[in-house]
């Protein structure tokens, strides 16, 4: 069982960071207990990194075609972000599956776009709708080394509409993505979690889920 806090935060984004706007809106009040202290992305020029120089938090860049091999840059991503001392890494639209130097150092949270286990990978929007389900939604999950596999932290439900294709379900329940997020991380924030198998609790609370 591992007992945490996660006060200082690493934001990794590989694109627009909406999400990781969610969050700089909210630590901006001291109450919500956690902070946005650096922003990694994988490529420049991105919106994601324009956000956090505007909100002047401090950012990094690493692209894996800069190294020769997968494992170099995953010292070097880990390397990075050590620099910051963040209690929590959070993976805000990451398009890199993280390896173990960064998953070994850290705790990461991550975001999927449907209830895990079900509808895993980079089409979770999509396969959920091929597979007519009336119900989808969005996971919170400690990352691990496979896809989408991680301990999980938070759900909740988003309704399958009649005329919903994958760009309007997706923009749905990215809404109540960002939402859960922000909520998610805050609890960790202030009230601790633990860590015991798959099992995920935030301060007291008996379950670790949202609905």
């Amino acid at each position: 069982m591992r007992v945490s806090k996660a006060g200082r935060l690493v934001v990794l984004v590989s694109g627009s960071g909406t999400n990781l706007q969610a969050l700089l809106d909210a630590s901006a009040d001291p109450s919500y207990g956690a902070r946005v202290v650096a922003v990694g992305a994988d490529r420049e020029g991105i919106e994601g990194l324009a956000r956090a120089a505007r909100a002047n938090i401090p950012t990094f860049v690493e692209k894996l075609g800069d190294y020769a091999t997968r494992a170099e840059w995953d010292e070097a991503l880990a390397s990075r972000i050590a620099a910051y001392d963040p209690d929590l890494v959070v993976s805000a639209g990451f398009m890199k599956i993280l390896g173990k130097p960064t998953l070994d150092a850290f705790p990461v949270l991550n975001t999927h776009p449907a209830l895990l286990p079900s509808f895993p990978g980079a089409h979770g929007v999509r396969d959920a709708l091929a597979h007519g389900v009336k119900v989808t939604g969005c996971t919170v999950m400690l990352a691990d080394e496979g896809v989408d596999t991680g301990p999980i932290v938070a759900q909740e439900a988003v309704p399958v509409l009649p005329d919903d294709d994958e760009a309007v379900l997706h923009e749905r329940i990215k809404t109540v993505e960002r939402r859960l997020l922000v909520d998610i991380v805050g609890r960790m924030a202030r009230e601790g979690w633990t860590v015991s198998g798959r099992t995920v609790r935030i301060g007291n609370d008996s379950g670790g889920e949202s609905t």
